[in-house]
């Protein structure tokens, strides 16, 4: 019954690593960044939501722009905005999440 339940164990930690490496993001440098988006934001659906700005996803090895959206609070993060970073390489996104506080 233990050798079953380690075996067990064992292949759930394997599926969990794999399922977290194939949502690991690969970064994608550009020598110069995509332009600024002028966005309009759409009047919030109550006082209390956080704005999720507009966001860079890579499609087909180049950056496409994500439109921002509202989003309820989550009790214990704050919406941390994404950013351009930048490196030897070149410069990066660096999306936008949730931190706890």
């Amino acid at each position: 019954m233990k050798k079953l339940f380690f075996k067990s164990l064992v292949v759930l930690f394997i599926c969990i690593g794999a399922a977290i490496t194939s949502h690991a993001q690969t970064r994608v440098y550009v020598k110069v960044g995509p332009a600024a988006v002028v966005v309009a934001k759409p009047a919030a659906p109550h006082t209390t939501y956080v704005w999720v700005g507009d966001e860079w996803i890579v499609k087909k090895g180049a950056y496409v722009s994500v439109p921002g959206y509202w989003a309820a609070p989550r009790k214990g993060y704050a919406w941390v905005p994404g950013h351009w970073a930048t490196e030897k390489q070149g410069d990066y996104w660096v999306p936008g999440h949730w931190r706890g506080i």
